[in-house]
């Protein structure tokens, strides 16, 4: 399906340090299995805070502005034409920041398998999404964080039955 992306309305997102614009264009045009959204992040913003997927995999293209993206290795300098791959697990931890002086502008590219864990590993959380994969709310049946060390028995204790 094609749409037009001047059609589609920026959601606004702003938590402190965590402030952007965003544009789901693969949602709007009915997309399944590949999400995109355009980001706009103003000066001295930044993106979601630094995470990695365990079940799918994303990619950054730069499409203007200036910025670092902070991946597993360290940070890196982000300019127009920049891609950075960003594979699901541990290695493809990543959040963009805007310390340029206009707005960076980029296109975050992804699967959309179902389920998926995402880890915050400066947050010590983990989330939990069903039904839809992340980027996506309708139809989400979970959409739970936890304490990364958070943890129990499988089996309940013989005590307590």
């Amino acid at each position: 399906m094609h749409v037009d992306g001047d059609d589609i309305d920026w959601t606004e997102s702003d938590h402190g340090e965590t402030a952007f614009r965003r544009k789901q264009l693969a949602a709007a045009a009915d997309g399944e299995d590949i999400g995109c959204s355009l980001y706009e992040l103003p000066p001295g913003k930044r993106s979601w805070p630094y995470h990695y997927h365990e079940g799918n995999e994303e990619a950054i293209y730069v499409l203007a502005g200036t910025g670092t993206v902070r991946l597993d290795d360290g940070e890196h300098a982000l300019s127009a034409g920049d891609y950075v791959a960003l594979p699901a697990g541990e290695a493809g931890g990543h959040r963009v920041v805007n310390d340029g002086d206009d707005p960076l502008r980029y296109l975050a590219i992804s699967t959309m398998r179902d389920p998926d864990v995402v880890v915050y590993p400066d947050m010590d959380k983990v989330g939990v999404y069903t039904g839809t994969p992340p980027g996506r709310h309708e139809g989400r049946k979970l959409t739970k964080y936890y304490p990364e060390d958070a943890d129990v028995d499988y089996w309940p204790d013989e005590a307590a039955e």
